[in-house]
């Protein structure tokens, strides 16, 4: 009886050396590091890691939206790295027009974006063998990815034809309901009740994809809509840009809020800033009706939704607050416990700087409030006033009584409308 005991106890611990062996070599081969032919008599190698799939995606990137992440989100999906190439002021000059944004400031938007892995500036507008070489060899791009709408050449050639004829080409499927075309229709359609009736039905027309009665927000009627918006929210492209993260025991939670309207390069900055602070970043946003009350009936150009998408296309944004108050109370401080309350100095309102009817006097009582050296002087007036000036520089190229066409499918684009129509009115708003 004993030796059978001896050799249930020998069969126990034989069971657990290879168990714990094998656990070994599964620890190594996840690792990537389990030697190939050890104990074979073959050469001794080392396991190789799967090269990761590099996807490569160009555009302007310029008034960059929600779409443009949304792009940037699915082209990301189809690899393991992003490597982003954005459109130099030259060659966009060249092919489209001067951009609102110039090339410093299209470079922050798109590296802020979390979907993406690595930028190439000053890139070219179309794909030549020589560059695609260079993708190919230096930036070792597998793919390289666009979306289903066509990017037609000046003379009339695909713009990807040498990717698609290389194999290396894959779709993406185009964000509905927004462009920068329809973005600064927007703008125009916001002070339509100021231009005669023949200038709002011929832009009505002009920015709702072909539609004469266009779908105004809010249920609102084409005679007292404040702007158009296309964009169908659902929870399941909230959760596509969400993080899906809260904040761990202890974090330090830094509070921002702000309409975020156009998001740009000035929102990212001061956005990093905020999260250089603390731990976790929590951006409140303001609804549609609270802009509009402080800012005027013809703002906000993008709806909440819209709003909140972008801001949480940021890397530096970690959670949301879609619809935030814009009074920062005892209540929303305890309920996110919020350890900082942030704002920058360079905003739309000075209500933060104000003595009574301050949005963060609670805050500030809490010794918890702090302003921010803003690091870009640009606010969504500043884009408003950089179109006005853009159309301004064209139309003085053009005679008085001619109509322009200004196309672009990766920038934003205006057809087809009386330049002084948009440039006398708008600027009776900003």
């Amino acid at each position: 009886m004993a030796w059978q005991k001896e050799k249930i106890v020998g069969s126990c611990f034989a069971v657990g050396a290879a168990f714990a062996v094998g656990a070994s070599f599964l620890h190594l081969f996840l690792k990537g590091e389990l030697p190939l032919g050890l104990g074979l008599g073959l050469p001794f190698a080392p396991f190789r890691k799967r090269k990761p799939v590099r996807v490569y995606m160009d555009g302007c990137f310029d008034m960059m939206h929600y779409g443009h992440c949304n792009a940037l989100r699915q082209a990301r999906a189809l690899g393991d790295e992003l490597v982003v190439g954005v459109v130099s002021d030259e060659e966009i000059i060249a092919n489209k027009g001067p951009p609102v944004t110039p090339l410093h400031e299209r470079m922050i938007m798109v590296k802020a974006v979390k979907w993406v892995d690595e930028v190439i500036p000053d890139a070219p507008y179309a794909i030549t063998e020589e560059f695609m070489k260079r993708l190919f060899d230096e930036y070792q791009i597998d793919y390289i990815i666009h979306g289903d709408d066509p990017c037609v050449l000046p003379d009339g050639t695909d713009a990807y034809a040498l990717a698609k004829k290389a194999g290396r080409y894959k779709q993406i499927k185009r964000t509905e309901g927004v462009s920068s075309t329809d973005i600064v229709g927007r703008m125009l359609l916001c002070v339509r009740e100021r231009s005669n009736s023949q200038s709002h039905s011929s832009l009505q027309r002009q920015f709702s994809h072909g539609h004469n009665s266009p779908r105004f927000e809010d249920g609102a009627s084409s005679a007292g809509g404040t702007r158009v918006s296309h964009f169908l929210p659902t929870s399941r492209r909230i959760v596509q840009f969400s993080n899906g993260k809260g904040p761990g025991p202890g974090a330090r939670i830094i509070y921002i809020d702000g309409a975020f309207d156009l998001f740009h390069a000035g929102h990212v900055e001061i956005l990093r800033r905020a999260r250089e602070l603390g731990d976790f970043l929590l951006v409140g946003i303001h609804n549609d009706q609270t802009v509009s009350g402080k800012r005027g009936a013809q703002h906000p150009i993008m709806n909440l939704h819209e709003r909140s998408l972008s801001v949480l296309a940021c890397r530096y944004v970690d959670e949301v607050i879609i619809g935030a108050p814009w009074e920062v109370s005892k209540d929303t401080i305890t309920t996110f416990d919020i350890w900082k309350v942030v704002h920058g100095t360079v905003a739309e309102s000075d209500d933060f700087q104000k003595e009574e009817g301050n949005p963060y006097a609670v805050p500030k009582s809490m010794g918890i409030f702090e302003v921010l050296e803003s690091p870009l002087d640009i606010s969504t007036s500043t884009i408003i006033k950089r179109i006005v000036a853009n159309h301004e520089a064209y139309q003085a190229s053009l005679s008085s009584s001619s109509s322009f066409f200004y196309r672009s499918s990766c920038c934003f684009t205006l057809a087809n409308v009386s330049v002084n129509v948009f440039v006398c009115e708008y600027r009776n708003v900003i």
